[in-house]
C-alpha cells in the first residue's frame, strides 16, 4: 500500500488525474514525467505516516508549472481546483528549483509541507541520477560531465543537515545515503582529475 493506493482522498485522485494530463509527453530524468511525480508522492508516504493529502497532491503536481500548456494560468487552475495550500507548496518548490541557478541558493526548512515535498523530490531526483549513471557503466564519467550538479552537492548536504531535525529520521537517512554515494563519486572525480 502506498499513499496513492485506493481508496484515496478526492484531492489526491484529482491531482493524479491532472498530473497524468500535464505530464503526458514529457520526461524527467529520462523517464516519463509522471513516474517522477508519483515517486515523489510515494516517497513522502514511505517516510511520513498519514501525510496531509494536500502535500501528496502538491508532490504529484510540483512540476506542473513547467509542464502544463504555456497558455494556461497554472496557479489559477491549481487554486481553483485545490484551494490555496497546494499551489502555495508548488510555488515554493518552483522558487527553490530556480534558486539552484543562483551562486548561493538559500536553504529554507521552516515550512513543513514544503520541506517534506522538497526532501522527497531531492531523494527521487538524485537516486534517479545515480540509476542513470550506473546504467552507463561509467558512474564517474557520468558525473564528471555534470560539474554543476557536483558543485551543488555541498548545498544539498547543507539542506539535508538543516532538514534533519525537522523531517522523519528515515527520510533524513534516505537523503543522507544518496548524498553520501554522490559525494563519494565526486571525491573520486576530484582525486582522479577527471574532467
Amino acid at each position: 500500500m502506498t499513499v496513492l493506493s485506493p481508496p484515496r482522498p478526492a484531492v489526491i485522485d484529482r491531482a493524479l488525474r491532472d498530473a497524468r494530463t500535464w505530464c503526458a509527453g514529457h520526461t524527467i530524468d529520462d523517464r516519463p514525467a509522471l513516474v517522477h511525480a508519483v515517486r515523489v508522492a510515494v516517497t513522502i508516504g514511505e517516510h511520513v505516516p498519514a501525510p496531509p493529502p494536500e502535500v501528496i497532491a502538491a508532490a504529484l503536481l510540483h512540476d506542473a508549472p513547467d509542464l502544463a500548456p504555456a497558455a494556461l494560468d497554472v496557479y489559477q487552475v491549481l487554486t481553483t481546483g485545490y484551494g490555496p495550500e497546494v499551489p502555495r507548496i508548488i510555488a515554493a518548490l518552483q522558487a527553490e528549483h530556480r534558486a539552484l541557478d543562483e551562486p548561493d541558493p538559500p536553504i529554507r526548512v521552516d515550512d513543513q509541507p514544503v520541506l517534506l515535498a522538497s526532501t522527497a523530490d531531492k531523494i527521487v531526483a538524485l537516486t534517479s541520477l545515480l540509476r542513470r549513471a550506473r546504467a552507463t557503466g561509467d558512474v564517474t564519467g557520468f558525473f564528471a560531465q555534470r560539474p554543476v550538479l557536483c558543485g551543488l552537492l555541498p548545498h544539498f548536504r547543507a539542506f539535508q543537515q538543516a532538514a534533519h531535525p525537522r523531517v522523519p529520521a528515515s527520510m533524513s537517512a534516505h537523503l543522507d545515503a544518496v548524498l553520501a554515494r554522490l559525494e563519494q563519486v565526486a571525491a573520486g572525480i576530484l582525486s582522479a582529475g577527471v574532467r
